[in-house]
């Protein structure tokens, strides 16, 4: 099983000493969350809300690095962290924005990005970059064979229902196909990785048990698909305390990688000038606690 560290909400200042520390004591990769904007006046309910009137529970200061420019960056302090994000709503943008911006962060990371996609839930942001918010299911359902083919180098092209690229080269292209990753738990995303993606990212922390279910919906839609014995990746994340027996269970069960963030387990009331060294012992406990029995 990898593990890879999540950094999202992390203060902007620490982003890059986190991809270090990251790199340096042996985690698998990074995961990174993807935003255009907080609104102030938000209609919008976001799908895994439980507050009564379906707002998110992060403020609205928070900050969302872009992140094809937080892959660039992190890339070029670290040697072997993959990158992932979680999920990256690529049907917010057009196809060639998204095929030439991730195609680059591929390349200058020497192929270490991993794509997790997902069809967002934000109308408002949608709204700002002009992307039909009522078909982005079907749209990136046509973009992601889309960007396999505009990924191949050379002279690509695409012609489809929503997306027509005549000929064309959009280099750099990377050396290596970018796996493409589902994100989501409904029916749809469950169809839409089955059917389309290289893997499976869970969205957001679930409880062991509802871990378990969601695991179970998404084989019954591999095997629907004739895809139950292929090599498929699952992103995991539990709202549980770290375990070595509980993360052995899910390894087991066919779940390839999973999301962590020691870093987080800090309190709130350390004082800002501590938390980088609090968070990288934190970092250190989970890599010998977790990762190195985990690798035996």
């Amino acid at each position: 099983m990898r593990f890879h560290q999540s950094v999202t909400f992390l203060e902007m200042d620490q982003l890059l000493p986190m991809a270090v520390a990251t790199d340096e004591l042996g985690y698998d990769g990074l995961y990174l969350s993807d935003h255009l904007f907080n609104a102030r006046n938000l209609e919008s309910s976001y799908t895994y809300s439980t507050a009564d009137d379906g707002s998110p529970f992060w403020e609205k200061s928070t900050a969302w690095p872009d992140p094809m420019c937080l892959v660039s960056a992190m890339a070029a302090v670290t040697t072997t962290t993959t990158f992932t994000t979680g999920v990256y709503i690529a049907p917010l943008r057009d196809l060639i924005s998204v095929a030439k911006t991730v195609g680059t962060a591929a390349v200058l990371s020497n192929d270490r990005v991993r794509l997790g996609v997902g069809v967002g839930w934000c109308k408002e942001e949608f709204d700002q970059t002009g992307q039909d918010f009522r078909t982005r299911g079907k749209r990136l359902d046509e973009m992601i064979p889309a960007l396999r083919s505009l990924w191949a180098g050379g002279w690509v092209e695409h012609h489809g229902e929503y997306y027509d690229v005549p000929e064309c080269q959009i280099e750099p292209s990377p050396t290596t196909m970018v796996p493409i990753l589902g994100g989501g738990h409904s029916a749809p995303a469950f169809r839409r990785a089955s059917q389309l993606c290289d893997g499976w990212i869970a969205a957001g922390a679930y409880r062991e048990e509802e871990a378990w279910a969601h695991l179970a919906s998404l084989k019954d839609a591999l095997a629907h698909e004739g895809r139950s014995d292929e090599d498929f990746t699952i992103y995991m994340s539990l709202f549980e305390m770290p375990d070595v027996d509980l993360y052995r269970r899910f390894e087991d069960a066919g779940v390839t990688d999973l999301i962590c963030a020691p870093w987080m387990m800090v309190p709130e009331d350390v004082a800002p000038a501590d938390r980088p060294r609090r968070r990288r012992e934190e970092l250190e406990r989970f890599a010998e606690q977790i990762l190195a029995p985990m690798n035996r």
